[in-house]
């Protein structure tokens, strides 16, 4: 710091005093005589003295010269104000004529003083920035960066920060995809219509679109399919603001599916979630899966008092524990038990110990095909496991019980489907006579979790193909796992004891779509590369998912993207009766468990089929 005084101080002398001089210069019409030359002399030393201790006292000169800014051209401006307000006293405080400047002196004088400081921070600034130019190698692939916004804007002045460049890429411009800035220049760089984009003028010098990661997922595929006949390749780049708190580091990303998939961000009730969980004890059975880590992992950032990681896989409870082990957990204790839910000593254990007091129960088997073959398992699991996680939560006074259910629960096709229906309902039942709040949340696919369709496909298509799609015209509702999990936090709650609460899955995709895309991802080409092959519906699979009965068409929403589903509550007799029956035929042959199942759940369908909406419900919608 003392090296850099010692050269500040006398330029800032040499800058004020030219400032000074030129002052009198343009008062005089520079003709000065000996007269004016006396008393520019005389007032300079008190002038320099005078702006210099300004300077000092604020510590304008302690400011960067290599990262000069619009604040430090405030400070500069408000220095020289000061000074001059100073100097100004002295004028009216009736000083002697040789200790005083004439009143435009003093104003050309300030502004002089402002122009001289700032621009020689500017040329310092120049100087750094031609230098780095020179040190470093030039990058020689040329990239748009998407959208004229806030988010745009800011990703280029963080590129700019970080020497103009990342890696191999040089920012060349802009894409606006509305009609507001196309031709205008942003920091010297040109901004472009989409359309000028796919030209070949603009396409010869083009070689990457970078995307901000806000960007919503059918732009990103609109630019994906147009980029490849362009021969352009799309990356991700996170905002400042997503660098800021850590999510991720300054670096462009290739495309995933979940980019092209992505919706707008969920505005969540962020109180209430932490009013449900912050300081409490928080149990997550199926802990260790794709839904449940990643509820872990939410739930944590509400600072629990307690949670407990509760899964029969001892590797994917070993592999939770090892994740929250690199990182700061806080106060909250961390718990991980290895038990199936069908334990009811297990269960009883954790509830006694730790005196859970919110549940999510994801706990559960997926997958369609497979469930189909084994009933007897599905049952087990999915509906008499959900019936001992719920009346150990019952028995153990829990505040708030969240089942996570799943759209194949509506009109079953499948024994996975009637298997999770059959939870609904036991959670309805017991909802109407029990202090414990039992709420269910209904949505459709998630993206990459575990034996999904995606990672299905990827290793399809690293393998050479074909992709296998079951049928051209299935279509999914898809949503990826952050986004679902941050849903069920928010349905939990806000949610009341007996809802069944849907999460708005937006569009449905096209699973044939989706294996192009997937395709295109990969740098490859359909169907030259990869091919598609159909391979026909499997057993208990639809052609279409389904959330809502008819009746809950246009049901009222307790969130922005939670509707209110309208279930019929069966009664607990009712259920222990379908249970018996059920279990009676356990040891049976896999078709006759089967027939047993559909036999009770035919019934509930039909009464949710059939079923009016309550006029409350009518009402509110």
């Amino acid at each position: 710091m003392r090296h850099r005084l010692a050269i500040i101080l006398p330029v800032y002398t040499l800058v004020l005093t030219a400032s000074l001089f030129f002052a009198f210069c343009l008062r005089f019409d520079f003709a000065m005589g000996a007269s004016e030359w006396s008393w520019f002399l005389r007032t300079a030393p008190l002038v320099v003295v005078a702006k210099l201790a300004l300077i000092g006292f604020v510590g304008e000169w302690k400011r960067s010269y290599r990262h000069a800014s619009v604040m430090d051209g405030l400070v500069t401006a408000g220095v020289c104000g000061a000074s001059a307000a100073l100097l100004l006293t002295i004028y009216y405080l009736d000083a002697p004529r040789a200790m005083v400047l004439p009143r435009s002196v003093l104003l050309i004088d300030t502004m002089l003083s402002m122009l001289f400081i700032m621009g020689f921070r500017v040329g310092c600034r120049l100087l750094w920035a031609k230098r780095n130019v020179a040190e470093r190698q030039q990058p020689t692939e040329s990239a748009l960066i998407y959208g004229t916004d806030e988010t745009a804007i800011g990703i280029w002045k963080m590129l700019m920060a970080s020497n103009g460049h990342l890696g191999r890429f040089r920012v060349t411009g802009f894409i606006d995809p509305g009609p507001d800035r196309q031709r205008s220049l942003i920091g010297g760089q040109p901004v472009h219509s989409l359309e000028e984009c796919w030209s070949p003028k603009t396409t010869a010098k083009v070689q990457h679109i970078l995307v901000p990661t806000t960007t919503s997922g059918r732009v990103v595929r609109d630019l994906l399919h147009r980029c490849q006949e362009a021969d352009i390749d799309v990356h991700k780049i996170p905002t400042v603001e997503e660098i800021v708190e850590g999510r991720f580091r300054l670096a462009v990303r290739e495309l995933d599916i979940d980019d092209l998939l992505r919706r707008p961000p969920t505005k969540l009730d962020l109180d209430s979630i932490a009013d449900s969980i912050t300081g409490k004890s928080v149990l997550v059975t199926g802990g260790a899966g794709s839904i449940g880590s990643e509820l872990c992992r939410q739930i944590l950032g509400f600072k629990p008092s307690k949670l407990i990681i509760y899964d029969h896989s001892e590797f994917g409870v070993f592999q939770m524990e090892r994740e929250f082990a690199r990182q700061d957990c806080g106060d909250t204790e961390l718990h991980y038990v290895t038990a199936t839910i069908l334990d009811a000593d297990a269960l009883n254990g954790v509830f006694n110990t730790h005196r859970p007091e919110h549940v999510f129960h994801a706990a559960a088997y997926k997958h369609v095909p497979l469930m189909q073959d084994n009933p007897y398992a599905a049952i087990r699991n999915n509906f008499i496991g959900t019936k001992a996680v719920v009346d150990a939560a019952h028995k153990h006074g829990a505040e708030r019980f969240v089942l996570i259910s799943t759209d194949k629960a509506v009109r079953p096709t499948s024994v996975m489907g009637a298997t999770k229906l059959l939870a609904e309902k036991y959670l309805q039942a017991m909802s109407q006579g029990s202090q414990t709040s039992f709420i269910t949340v209904r949505f459709g696919n998630v993206l990459n979790s575990v034996g999904s369709v995606v990672p299905i496909f990827r290793q399809q298509i690293e393998r050479g193909g074909p992709v296998t799609v079951t049928h051209e015209d299935m279509v999914r509702y898809f949503m990826t796992i952050p986004e679902a999990v941050q849903l069920v936090l928010q349905a939990g709650a806000v949610g009341q004891s007996g809802q069944v609460l849907i999460l708005d899955m937006g569009e449905p995709v096209k699973i044939v779509d989706l294996a192009r895309d997937m395709i295109a991802l990969s740098g490859l080409n359909y169907p030259d590369d990869i091919e598609i092959e159909f391979t026909g519906l499997r057993p208990g699979e639809k052609m279409y998912e389904e959330l809502f009965y008819e009746h809950e068409q246009g049901a009222p929403k307790v969130h922005e993207k939670i509707i209110l589903g309208s279930g019929h509550a069966p009664s607990m007799g009712q259920i222990h009766a379908d249970l018996q029956q059920l279990q009676k035929t356990l040891n049976s042959p896999p078709d006759k468990i089967a027939s047993s199942l559909w036999n009770v759940v035919e019934r509930y369908v039909a009464i949710d089929d059939a079923e009016v909406v309550p006029e409350e419900v009518r009402t509110a919608a």
